[in-house]
């Protein structure tokens, strides 16, 4: 394999439509679950393909009620302190990996 390789690593990346219709790029960094529910930890990725510096973004995993598609769909989240408690299980599952800024 050919290690100066530079094409983009597509396995880890997420595309969604932000509300103006945009195709936004994320880096899927994990899946946390909490009370029963599924939430996505992302990381913006810029044009350029590289990782942003800055703020990840959590979104709620809801299922599309389509019993024919496996479609999932993310949806914001509102409440605070759900997003703190999904990012504090993040936070400490990586811990190692990443160097959080408060």
């Amino acid at each position: 394999m050919n290690e100066n390789y530079e094409g983009e690593e597509l396995d880890n990346i997420v595309i969604l439509n932000d509300e103006d219709g945009n195709e936004v790029k994320f880096e899927f960094l994990d899946l946390v679950e909490l009370d029963n529910e599924e939430y996505v930890v992302l990381l913006p990725v810029s044009e350029e393909g590289e990782e942003e510096e800055g703020e990840v973004v959590i979104l709620k995993v809801e299922d599309t009620d389509d019993e024919n598609s496996e479609e999932e769909s993310y949806v914001s989240i509102d409440d605070e302190e759900t997003l703190n408690k999904v990012f504090e299980i993040f936070k400490e599952k990586f811990k190692d990996d990443f160097d959080f800024v408060d």
